[in-house]
């Protein structure tokens, strides 16, 4: 008895609760793997036994596969982990008070496409996520178990049932390059993982089993030339300052490094071309536009590489 007591108190962990129905009813689901969860609400005032039968047939040949430890309890169930396969038939063999009994009805199981369907949908959010990685020096097992518990939100192994001794729970290591920035136990790793891909474009990368190193998003600098001074298609340099005629402008040209070219104190002209050999080489350069002595753009541009002086 003991040891179906422990069984029980082990499968009723899986239990979804909200789905039971009310006894004479009950509800049997599967989730794959010939596994049947059996699960029912007991609103009757006396029940001195429950057995659950199983059966390849609707009608007969039923066994009963467990004789409930506590019938008495509100919220019950069993998950039949032994089950020849998903198709199977089930019943209650119930007694109420006085000695009175019934069988309910037999049912099949049907499939929990909802569950399967969330557990599927956070493992491809998972697998489909680039921004949680595991490195490449992990063992395939490391990795493999990283990457199976992440699927479902958690890295923690599930905590055992009863009075079972556990072991302390693992501390997990965050460091952004090589500072430590936060510790914290691991079932707390979804909560930490949703903050990080909910609210940063960062990439966590799992350097060892309990070390994840925060990669901070580094964004793509799109090139916007300068509406001022720009690089025309045979490579010169434009200066367009619609201005030049009514105000002082002035322009200091730079290599990428900051080393100064030369400058054109005043522009007298509204559009003006220099020509690309003024610049040497090819590749980026740097300018300052200043308009009545006061810095209005700083920019850059670039001479395509076909250019040879």
């Amino acid at each position: 008895m003991a040891r179906l007591v422990l069984l029980f108190l082990m499968s009723s962990i899986a239990l979804s609760i909200s789905a039971q129905d009310t006894l004479p009813l009950f509800t049997a689901t599967t989730r794959g793997n010939n596994k049947i969860l059996i699960s029912w609400t007991n609103k009757y005032p006396v029940v001195s036994q429950i057995n659950i039968q199983r059966s390849h047939d609707s009608l007969r040949n039923f066994q009963t596969i467990l004789s409930v430890p506590d019938p008495r309890i509100p919220q019950n169930g069993f998950v039949d982990s032994k089950a020849p396969t998903s198709f199977m038939f089930y019943r209650l063999f119930i007694v109420l008070d006085s000695g009175k009994y019934l069988f309910t009805k037999s049912r099949r199981a049907f499939w929990d496409t909802a569950r399967v369907t969330r557990q599927n949908s956070e493992r491809n959010a998972f697998q489909n996520n680039k921004r949680i990685l595991v490195s490449d020096i992990l063992s395939q097992k490391e990795t493999d178990k990283i990457r199976d518990k992440l699927s479902n939100g958690n890295i923690s192994d599930p905590k055992p049932p009863g009075d079972v001794q556990q072991l302390p729970e693992k501390v997990l290591t965050v460091k952004r390059t090589d500072s430590i920035v936060l510790q914290f136990p691991e079932s707390y790793f979804r909560k930490f993982r949703d903050s990080i891909v909910n609210t940063t474009k960062d990439t966590l990368v799992f350097k060892t089993a309990d070390t994840i190193l925060i990669k901070p998003f580094i964004p793509k600098v799109v090139y916007k030339p300068s509406q001022f001074v720009f690089t025309e298609k045979e490579g010169n340099v434009m200066i367009a300052i619609p201005e030049a005629l009514q105000k002082h402008y002035s322009i200091k040209f730079y290599e990428e490094d900051n080393t100064a070219l030369f400058e054109i104190r005043k522009v007298k002209e509204p559009m003006l071309t220099l020509d690309k050999a003024n610049f040497l080489h090819a590749g980026w350069f740097r300018f300052e536009l200043f308009e009545e002595g006061k810095l209005k753009e700083r920019h850059r541009f670039y001479i395509p590489k076909e250019f040879r002086p």
